[in-house]
């Protein structure tokens, strides 16, 4: 389990073990606004584990104030989007080497992502300046999640069934993107604070039985991550599997473009090798 707080991660893992005690859960702390300990993170865990299964990429901050992270990346594009990709670039190698062994579909990536993609700025992802600092923090928040959603799509053209790694026998890895939907948990706590009028409609939503709590929040997640009853075809894409009432369960168009995915796959990856993240 990763955790930017120890004590929180210790908490969490002793409640874990309140209800199942044969849980065995290590922490490895991690701050996604410090790429540096991303990487030690990963190197840490690689030092530790030979096989990896599954990776969730659950982490996220959001509509928070204007903020730029001592890595010189807005914090939401960083937190939502880059250091989430530069911890899986580090775990894929395991990754593929552990598909290698086992019946497609036994490893997997799921990256948390959300309808607020569909408050990312025209166009999609603005390479002219990624900050967005003269935008609100709603269209930062959409850009970092719109980018999980095209990471998604290059992961599973990459590695997903069908894809030359898989063809090659070089390891089958199955991906998906998740929409949780309205969930009770702190993420909005930064939304309270710039007095937003979405709190009270959070409000609403939880007075009509909308929003749910965490558990039930996680059930997309654990059913991308673990289910039995994924299918291959599966791979790849957006997930939202309760249908709600109101929820929007659409993609954007910028969500669905493969050139626009390339593009940031090529940006990102030109611009964390220049600044040492990964090879």
């Amino acid at each position: 389990m990763c955790a930017r707080s120890p004590e929180k991660g210790i908490a969490a893992i002793a409640n874990i073990k309140k209800m199942h005690p044969s849980a065995n859960i290590d922490l490895l702390q991690m701050d996604l606004m410090d790429l540096t300990s991303v990487v030690a993170a990963a190197k840490h865990f690689l030092t530790l584990e030979i096989a990896l299964h599954g990776l969730v990429n659950n982490a996220g901050i959001m509509a928070t104030p204007f903020e730029m992270t001592k890595d010189g990346h807005e914090a939401q594009w960083q937190t939502n989007y880059l250091a989430h990709w530069v911890l899986t670039e580090h775990l894929l190698p395991l990754m593929l080497r552990t598909a290698k062994t086992l019946p497609p579909g036994s490893v997997r990536i799921v990256n948390l992502t959300s309808s607020g993609h569909l408050g990312a700025p025209k166009g999609g992802i603005n390479f002219r300046d990624l900050s967005l600092k003269d935008s609100g923090p709603w269209p930062r928040y959409g850009q970092s999640k719109l980018a999980n959603i095209l990471h998604t799509k290059t992961l599973h053209k990459t590695y997903g069934p069908g894809s030359p790694s898989a063809q090659n026998g070089e390891g089958e890895i199955w991906v998906s993107s998740v929409h949780p939907g309205i969930v009770e948990t702190n993420l909005a706590t930064s939304v309270g604070k710039s007095g937003s009028g979405i709190m009270s409609v959070f409000s609403v939503l939880r007075m009509f039985g909308l929003v749910w709590p965490a558990d039930k929040g996680s059930w997309t997640s654990l059913f991308c991550a673990a289910s039995r009853d994924m299918k291959a075809e599966q791979s790849g894409t957006y997930f939202e599997i309760f249908r709600r009432f109101g929820e929007p369960r659409w993609q954007s168009g910028a969500a669905k473009d493969g050139k626009l995915a390339e593009t940031l796959e090529e940006w990102t990856r030109e611009v964390m090798r220049k600044e040492g993240w990964v090879r």
